[in-house]
């Protein structure tokens, strides 16, 4: 599955998400890291020191995700600057509208 306007594919099904009981709010990109993480939380008592290899790379792969948004708004921001674009849409368009 791939989403629009992204370098990222989706690589956690639904399925894998309900199973794992991911929250709305997490189901992106980086959803296949999220798992795991979660699991080994769970399995290690929430404790801050462990974990931290599947943090870091849940971290890294969210903070990709932010960085590519920043650069679209950039890119946005600039051709309606120079006039050519329809203005930025204050309500984004979801997945699967």
């Amino acid at each position: 599955m791939e989403v629009e306007g992204s370098s990222k594919p989706m690589i956690a099904t639904q399925q894998e998400m309900v199973k794992a009981k991911v929250p709305l709010a997490y189901r992106d990109q980086c959803a296949h890291l999220l798992i795991p993480l979660n699991k080994c939380r769970q399995s290690e008592l929430y404790l801050p020191w462990k974990c931290e290899n599947e943090r870091h790379s849940y971290e890294k792969c969210e903070y990709e995700l932010v960085m590519e948004r920043m650069i679209q708004m950039q890119k946005l921001k600039q051709s309606n600057k120079q006039g050519k674009g329809s203005p930025i849409p204050l309500i984004p368009k979801t997945a699967n509208a």
